[in-house]
């Protein structure tokens, strides 16, 4: 069992380490914090945590360095989360001020997130799975082509255009308008998707029957992609600037960063704290083929649930700084959805 003292001078490992990037010596120790106990006391303490395998010595002879195991040890009990300043605070707030729709909130997300913390941002989109569409439109652009608008209380709007097989008069867009509201609006997106593709199925004698298959089909299409998990990133290049922070190589990184499928399996599996915080440290990545990264993340709040908004960098990270960045960026986004929905 490692002491209390120990455990700060592990506190105290991680913090050095994490700011100057070079191992960490019991006289650096001694010298920078006050434990009001000799060199070799220090000596001794950290004998102690890397027989417990939370410190390890890099090369022969150096300073100490902290391992997965004492990083999660750090997160869990040690760490402190620094509350942002009031211009970090400002920046958010401004950031995220009044944007255009939800794709361009979750892209102002990310690209504050990564400017807090200098590292690889990462926000899952709102479930729309569970939303329910409130509003279906269609704006009439030539005789044979229709505008199909979807609207879903989540903040979910999805716009396609529509190629028909016969020319509508106003009239005909009228009647396909109300017949696709009546049977699709308020329900939810997986029992919308239910109803047309009932509809799809379903042929009638009518002139407008076409159109309806050729609407129904698309619709179709657009509430399957309601359905799918979405995740935005920015800040990949910041990898690059610190590739010295990993062992091995970034490909992996980059490889889970174009192909997303993999980040979201992790941001969807992450276990949070009471306060809705989480961190998947180094090794325990592993089983995502990340095992040199590490991951923090906070919840926020959406119409169907909640979502995770985070970063992604190397272990050698600053865990509380880019906790608190990444809570304070998920509240004014919980915030930012609340206001739409009242809104509407």
């Amino acid at each position: 069992m490692v002491s209390e003292r120990g455990l700060q001078v592990l506190r105290a490992i991680v913090q050095d380490y994490v700011e100057s990037h070079e191992p960490v010596g019991s006289k650096s120790i001694v010298d920078r914090h006050s434990f009001g106990v000799s060199a070799a006391t220090i000596r001794n303490d950290m004998a102690q945590l890397e027989d417990e395998e939370l410190i390890t010595a890099p090369h022969t002879s150096s300073g100490r360095v902290p391992t997965d195991k004492g990083y999660r040890v750090f997160v869990n009990h040690l760490a402190q989360l620094r509350p942002l300043s009031t211009a970090q605070r400002s920046a958010i707030e401004s950031f995220l001020m009044d944007p255009a729709d939800l794709d361009d909130l979750m892209a102002r997300t990310v690209r504050v997130l990564t400017q807090l913390t200098g590292q690889v941002a990462l926000a899952q989109y709102p479930s729309f799975a569970r939303a329910h569409l409130t509003h279906i439109e269609l704006v009439a652009l030539a005789p044979n082509r229709l505008l199909v608008v979807l609207v879903t209380d989540a903040g979910g709007v999805s716009q396609r255009i529509a190629g028909l097989p016969i020319d509508l008069d106003d009239e005909d867009v009228a009647v396909l308008r109300a017949r696709l509201s009546a049977l699709l609006t308020g329900q939810s997106v997986r029992e919308a998707s239910d109803r047309v593709q009932l509809l799809v199925g379903t042929h009638e004698s009518s002139r407008v029957d076409g159109a309806i298959q050729v609407l129904g089909g698309i619709i179709s299409e657009e509430l399957a992609e309601f359905r799918q998990e979405r995740l935005v990133m920015a800040g990949a290049a910041t990898l690059a600037r610190r590739e010295q922070d990993f062992r091995g190589s970034i490909h992996p990184l980059l490889a889970a960063i174009e192909e997303q499928v993999t980040l979201l399996r992790l941001m969807s599996e992450m276990v949070t704290d009471e306060h809705g915080l989480a961190a998947s440290i180094g090794a325990e990545n592993e089983p995502f083929g990340l095992p040199e990264a590490s991951i923090v993340a906070s919840n926020y709040l959406t119409h169907g649930g909640t979502a995770r908004v985070g970063v992604m960098g190397p272990t050698r990270m600053d865990y509380p700084s880019n906790l608190a960045a990444a809570r304070a960026v998920a509240r004014y986004l919980s915030r930012m959805l609340d206001e739409d929905e009242t809104s509407r």
